[in-house]
């Protein structure tokens, strides 16, 4: 049987009894960043085992400065600089072993000067040097084979018989340590509350048995948004109607700040898919915009406030599933763009935020055929089909890797997708997928068969061994550059849950998702209508039927009289629905599209719409709830705008637009054709007051 060609056995009760073999600052290893920021800043010691896993030392360490004049150190590793210029050496003693890292505060390499002519004076942490502080090396050459795989394996465990996953069940526990996983993806499904969310994190920590595991969420913000609980950011589109780098940033960090707190190391964000295509049924308002040097602009400063905050930022979709009209989570798109083309826009997003340093690369299950024209057979239908992006050895090494220079990490998409798993055998895509280049077999299909398929693919010379170690190394360095790292002891659960209590939802963040919704929500028609000035007594109805009562409490927070006709999804107005709408001082409609049928003028909802412009006598307000191109189906009516979103905080937003609280200043991200060809409103239209 499959099972019974893995012999990982669980590494807990041999890594227990080994011995320490070297104490060393974490600082010191070449991949750790060794910046200083501030004043002040922690310093790490890491005890590597007889088997090469290192851990992080969290009792009986003594630390000292050897010149205090320049910086003192306290008792947990926590250094403050004098800001008195000299050289200083830390030092760190477990009692058996010494290491220790050197501060030079001196004169700035450059040799500029300040304002006024004084030496620009700055701290710089000197690391050792040896093959002691190789630790990746020495634990790639310490792990068994069975480890290296279940290294690049990161499963979902949303739900396990049935019910959700939202504690730790000891059916998985026992599968993350025989499989030796590098990596769990969570769902909404696991993540309810804030509490709970940090317990669960906390309990698969402790289930990796040597090596900190890659806990990742697919937290974008906007319609992808995982966590129950905390601030819901605005997504990408709201973000490039705002055109703000310092937004972007500002919307990344406290994501990446909510998902550290919890303990969350990894973001599959930020998508830079360019939504060039309308059309486009799965990346849509996910998108920044329709322009590569805006997503490029705003994708990179996401990407900066997400790994300054700790956590690992992930690039998506490679090459591109922007201009694309099947979604792949049901089908096999094709991007027929040629390398010129797609180097110029798909692939111009991806370029920057490589260059800028991000963390990970996650592919799509797309095919390129101008990129590979490689044929394969489906086992779907026997058909030859063209090879996705995600399988594709041109397309993930020989572009991605020398091409574009790329030396980060590459997952690849949830291989459970109908793309890759209606076509592809499970075991035959993760051993495609691996050959191509991926370093990640995200949501394989099978644990065990994808397990033991990758190890005989090795052990019978498909892969060589020297590929599989490849990307454990560039595993191990993300984890080491992120600080995911396993503790011998771990911080208390009560710590964690109180700082995660603390940060998840903060003032500060709900201020950021506030600012972020309100600049951008686009004005693109004002037939002199907005803002509307209504006494109390004049009567507004709201009419719609997806997320329609929400839309109602917004407006309803500024005009008491207000009337929410909330229809099925039928769209149906009763004649008395009809007289309310024919006698309100004015009406607002909210439409909810997410696809070209949903937004098509012949659809329930857009003919309801327009029964409801023929109908009033008031000015009629329109408001695309979720995607901007649904006034194409209404044009007639007397004002428009886009929120681009669903959460809460854009509803908010849109209504304080309305109402005049305040003038607004988004911008279209992308262009909004007409039903009929044309332009209905360019890239860039926005309307203010």
């Amino acid at each position: 049987m499959l099972s019974q060609l893995w012999v990982g056995i669980p590494a807990q009760s041999a890594a227990a009894k080994e011995q320490e073999t070297d104490l060393i600052i974490f600082e010191n290893v070449p991949e750790a960043d060794a910046e200083i920021v501030g004043n002040s800043f922690q310093l790490e010691a890491l005890h590597v085992y007889e088997d090469g896993h290192f851990m992080t030392v969290s009792e009986g360490l003594k630390w000292r400065s050897s010149n205090k004049h320049v910086a003192t150190i306290d008792e947990k590793g926590l250094v403050t600089l004098t800001g008195k210029k000299g050289r200083t050496f830390i030092i760190a003693s477990d009692g058996k072993q010494v290491d220790s890292i050197a501060i030079d505060y001196k004169t700035n390499r450059n040799g500029r000067a300040r304002e006024g002519g004084k030496d620009d004076w700055q701290p710089l942490l000197i690391k050792q040097k040896g093959k002691k502080y190789d630790v990746i090396s020495r634990a790639i050459k310490k792990m068994t084979l069975e480890e290296k795989v279940g290294q690049m394996l990161m499963p979902d465990f949303r739900t396990w018989k049935g019910a959700n996953v939202t504690e730790m069940l000891p059916e998985i526990e026992q599968l993350v340590k025989q499989y030796h996983l590098g990596g769990v993806i969570l769902f909404r499904e696991n993540v309810v509350t804030t509490e709970q969310t940090a317990k669960l994190v906390s309990q698969y920590a402790e289930a990796s048995e040597k090596y900190g595991l890659l806990m990742t969420i697919d937290q974008e913000g906007g319609i992808v948004t995982r966590l129950q609980s905390g601030t819901d950011m605005p997504g990408n589109m709201a973000i490039g109607a705002t055109g703000s780098p310092e937004i972007a940033g500002k919307v990344g960090k406290a994501i990446g700040e909510e998902l550290a707190a919890l303990g969350i190391n990894m973001n599959f964000a930020p998508v830079l898919d360019i939504n060039n295509n309308p059309d486009n049924p799965v990346i849509g308002v996910r998108s920044f915009g329709e322009h590569p040097e805006l997503v490029a602009e705003l994708g990179v400063a996401y990407t900066k406030g997400l790994q300054a905050a700790g956590v690992a930022a992930t690039a998506k979709h490679f090459p591109g599933h922007g201009d694309t009209a099947v979604d792949s989570h049901l089908g096999l798109p094709e991007v027929p763009h040629d390398k010129a083309r797609l180097m110029e826009v798909e692939l111009y997003p991806f370029q920057k935020a490589m260059e800028a340093g991000i963390d990970s690369v996650m592919t799509a299950h797309v095919t390129f055929p101008k990129i590979d024209d490689t044929k394969v057979t489906s086992k779907l239908t026997g058909e030859q089909i063209a090879l996705p992006a995600t399988l594709s050895y041109k397309v993930l090494t020989e572009l991605m890797r020398e091409e574009m220079d790329y030396e980060g990490v590459i997952t690849t998409d949830a291989m459970n997708m109908k793309a890759i798993a209606d076509h592809f055998g499970p075991v035959d895509a993760a051993i495609r997928a691996v050959k191509a280049g991926t370093d990640i077999v995200l949501m394989p299909v099978g644990l065990a068969e994808v397990a033991n398929g990758l190890l005989g693919a090795v052990r019978n010379g498909e892969i060589s061994e020297k590929r599989i170690e490849e990307s454990v190394e560039r595993i191990l360095t993300l984890k080491v550059k992120r600080g995911i790292i396993k503790a011998e002891i771990p911080v208390p659960i009560e710590e964690k849950v109180a700082e995660a209590l603390e940060v998840v939802g903060s003032a500060e963040h709900k201020q950021v998702e506030k600012e972020a919704a309100e600049r951008s929500i686009t004005l693109l028609k004002n037939d002199q209508v907005l803002p509307l000035n209504t006494n109390s007594g004049e009567h507004i109805v709201v009419v719609g039927s997806t997320y329609i009562t929400d839309l109602g409490n917004a407006i309803k927070a500024y005009h008491d009289n207000t009337t929410v006709l909330a229809l099925s999804s039928a769209y149906k107005l009763t004649p008395e629905q009809l007289e309310l709408v024919k006698n309100a001082k004015a009406v607002i409609v909210g439409t909810h599209t997410s696809n070209v049928s949903g937004r098509s003028p012949g659809s329930a909802q857009m003919k309801m719409v327009n029964q409801v412009i023929e109908t009033a006598a008031g000015p009629v307000i329109g408001l695309g709830i979720r995607n901007p191109y649904d006034v194409m189906a209404y044009p007639n009516t007397d004002a428009y705008l886009a929120q681009y979103g669903f959460r809460s905080a854009s509803f908010k937003a849109a209504a304080g637009a309305i109402f005049g609280e305040f003038s607004p200043s988004g911008k279209l991200p992308v262009t909004i054709p007409g039903v009929d060809g044309g332009v209905l409103y360019g890239y860039g239209h926005g309307l203010t007051y």
